[in-house]
């Protein structure tokens, strides 16, 4: 007789009352706070370069390796698309919407982290894209990290946000290349084990 597995197992299902189950409700907790530190990150050190680095040369650090550069960009990296600013904000909103249709069936804290540093980095652009200059969905965005060249001749000049972005979509490259599913099975591993007949993995 095989034991019924308890409301809010693991397994995914819900708890009485609707509730999620404790695996969702963790990787949307990670998911948020990541999220939450990265948007915040951004803009604090956009407001802290803003006050900083306005109308002086660039900040020589490491030997050069890193330059602290005021720019404001218009478009995606190095200026690409610059004359048309207002696309971004629509790509970005998109994202967001993905995201939280993601987060339906989030249970992998893995991709809770991933899904998060982009979701921040996404929404600490996208308020540089509504709330600054010259205008509400047109606004330019404050870059001020430029590698091995003072003005991005290199690299493109970047921020916070960018790295967050950055970062989140190589995890989630590497949790795919790896099997990793959003839901926490493992998708190899799943294969794997279904390929084996009962019998023979009791045995073993």
């Amino acid at each position: 007789m095989t034991a019924t597995p308890p409301a809010g197992s693991e397994t995914g299902t819900a708890e009485p009352g609707g509730a999620p189950p404790p695996a969702r409700r963790r990787a949307i907790v990670i998911l948020t706070a990541v999220a939450l530190v990265a948007f915040l990150a951004d803009l604090l050190t956009k407001h802290f370069a803003l006050l900083a680095l306005s109308d002086r040369e660039p900040v020589k650090l490491l030997g050069g390796a890193v330059y602290l550069s005021l720019t404001r960009n218009s478009g995606a990296a190095w200026g690409i698309g610059g004359d048309h600013t207002w696309v971004f904000p629509l790509i970005t909103i998109g994202v967001v919407g993905w995201i939280g249709w993601m987060a339906l069936r989030l249970r992998s804290l893995p991709w809770a982290v991933s899904l998060g540093l982009v979701l921040g980095g996404a929404l600490g652009n996208l308020g540089d894209r509504i709330f600054r200059a010259p205008g509400h969905f047109v606004g330019h965005v404050v870059d001020m990290i430029s590698l091995f060249d003072p003005y991005g001749q290199v690299w493109p000049v970047f921020n916070l946000a960018d790295s967050s972005l950055l970062c989140g979509v190589v995890l989630a490259v590497v949790l795919e290349l790896t099997g990793r599913q959003r839901d926490g099975s493992r998708l190899g591993r799943d294969k794997s084990a279904d390929a084996v007949p009962a019998g023979q993995r009791e045995r073993a």
